[in-house]
């Protein structure tokens, strides 16, 4: 299992669009959770889960692409665009042992 984790402060002004827009994008997305930290407000991440390298690095290009439908959210992070951080992560150990 891989993981892209995307991580971005959205505008306070911004905050109740950008979940009620999102809101709306999960409901056709089951491998992709949102969540607002705690002690830092309006900050956010998105957690996208993937089978493969492959399907991960897909992931992350769509996310990243101005024809997606997630690509409005870019005007609403402080900072735009540059300010939009994606990762891919692996899993650091195998869940197999020998």
């Amino acid at each position: 299992m891989y993981i892209c984790f995307a991580e971005y402060r959205i505008k306070p002004e911004h905050r109740e669009t950008y979940l009620s827009y999102t809101q709306a994008l999960l409901k056709d997305n089951d491998c992709v959770h949102i969540y607002e930290g705690t002690d830092q407000h309006h900050l956010f991440v998105e957690l996208w889960s993937a089978n493969t390298a492959e399907q991960a690095e897909q992931i992350k290009e769509e996310r990243c692409s101005e024809r997606s439908s997630w690509s409005q959210i870019t005007g609403w992070i402080e900072g735009g665009a540059g300010k939009f951080h994606i990762w891919t992560f692996k899993p650091a150990f195998s869940s197999v042992q020998s």
